[in-house]
């Protein structure tokens, strides 16, 4: 990791597979990634911590059982610890995610969608 400023948008150029996070700074304990994302990701929940999720560009609906939030550029949402929640975008979207160090990024769901975030 870097003490200089980070290009988000410069970052997120460096790769093009879909739901696999690159870290891109640490704080702390937590770590902040980015990702692309398109189509639906699966149903999960992380029963240890609260998850953070910001737009840079695109559109993605966070389906949580009990209605949807849908995000644009500049927006953000804090899926509570233990909700269950599915991502989705209709188009490619490019989010930033800021969660505890070793969180996986499938929650309690696993399978084969379970991606370990590695540095971009």
């Amino acid at each position: 990791m870097t003490t200089q400023k980070i290009d988000i948008a410069g970052k997120l150029a460096g790769f093009t597979e879909q739901w696999s996070p690159r870290r891109i700074a640490r704080v702390n304990d937590y770590e902040v990634k980015v990702a692309k994302v398109r189509g639906e990701f699966v149903w999960h929940a992380h029963e240890d911590t609260d998850e953070l999720f910001l737009v840079v560009s695109g559109t993605l609906t966070i389906r949580l059982r009990d209605g949807d939030v849908v995000l644009g550029p500049g927006e953000m949402y804090v899926v509570p610890r233990g909700a269950e929640h599915c991502p989705a975008a209709d188009e490619e979207a490019h989010i930033l995610l800021f969660e505890p160090s070793g969180t996986t990024n499938t929650g309690t769901a696993g399978g084969d969608r379970t991606r370990e975030p590695v540095d971009a």
